[in-house]
């Protein structure tokens, strides 16, 4: 049975729903409040995910539509290690702002809306 990994922030957003450990720290970037070095870890990061790792919805753009799809998040596969261990750095810069993010594992998620070799997009199944 596949296993799954997510990291999510600990507070609802305004839509009522677990922001993930990307978005929490993009925000932070929006608002300016990293350090230089925060900041360039995230560009640096951001850009190595943007090469390494397949953004779902340039593959499907309806993929995070709030409509179609409420609540859509995307989980790593376990079998992605590459790409779940390149998280912490996002961790130590949440862990600095004292923002808190848990690490969620499940085998099932949710209802699958979108797969690729590294990565499921799960509609929670109280959503689906």
């Amino acid at each position: 049975m596949p296993h799954y990994v997510r990291f999510q922030g600990a507070t609802r957003n305004d839509r009522g729903h677990f922001p993930g450990v990307f978005a929490l720290v993009n925000n932070l970037a929006r608002q300016g409040l990293l350090t230089p070095a925060q900041e360039h870890f995230r560009r640096t990061s951001n850009d190595w995910y943007d090469t390494h790792f397949t953004n779902p919805a340039e593959v499907d753009p309806t993929v995070y539509d709030r409509t179609r799809h409420p609540g859509a998040a995307a989980w790593f596969k376990s079998t992605s290690p590459h790409l779940i261990t390149r998280v912490d750095g996002y961790l130590a810069i949440l862990r600095t702002h004292r923002i808190p993010c848990h690490r969620l594992h499940s085998h099932a998620p949710g209802h699958v809306i979108y797969e690729d070799p590294d990565q499921v997009v799960v509609v929670p199944r109280r959503l689906a």
